[in-house]
């Protein structure tokens, strides 16, 4: 039960999945109205917002404000949001990319009755572009900033 409790009062732990969770019920918000209901989009990456930034930023700034910006804590969190969101708008996004030409390739083998080379879609939603990592990273701050100085 102490677990639990501790868990509950971990005000860096619950900044990064404030910072998640309303990324990712914004995220599914938007699709919705967008294109429509899709479980897929319930655990799936990429779209707007970075769910990634969000939880990343709000790990970092939630350290912050708990353990202070000089804290080893806020450092360690700092380079792991650099990472993580360099990587969603460089690999990830590239990977998203490539996989639109190759379901277009494929999607064309079909039309034109050749045997495609792999057998289903490939997912093109998989990294971030700026507007999205930026929307993300403010989310995560105002989520920690919620949970930090006006929640606890």
């Amino acid at each position: 039960m102490q677990i639990l409790m501790d868990l509950v009062n971990n005000h860096v732990l619950l900044s990064a999945f404030a910072g998640w969770l309303i990324a990712q019920v914004l995220k599914i918000i938007m699709e919705t109205v967008k294109n429509g209901f899709s479980a897929k989009r319930l655990a799936g990456g990429g779209g707007m917002p970075s769910t990634h930034s969000a939880t990343v930023t709000g790990l970092a700034v939630g350290a912050a404000l708990t353990n202070g910006w000089n804290s080893t804590e806020f450092a360690i969190a700092f380079f792991l949001a650099m990472i993580v969101m360099y990587d969603a708008m460089g690999v990830r996004y590239e990977t998203g990319l490539e996989a639109r030409i190759l379901n277009r390739m494929r999607q064309k083998d079909l039309e034109e009755g050749r045997a495609p080379y792999f057998d289903k879609s490939l997912d093109e939603k998989m990294g971030h572009t700026v507007p999205e990592i930026i929307t993300g990273f403010l989310i995560g701050i105002a989520a920690a900033c919620l949970v930090c100085l006006i929640i606890f």
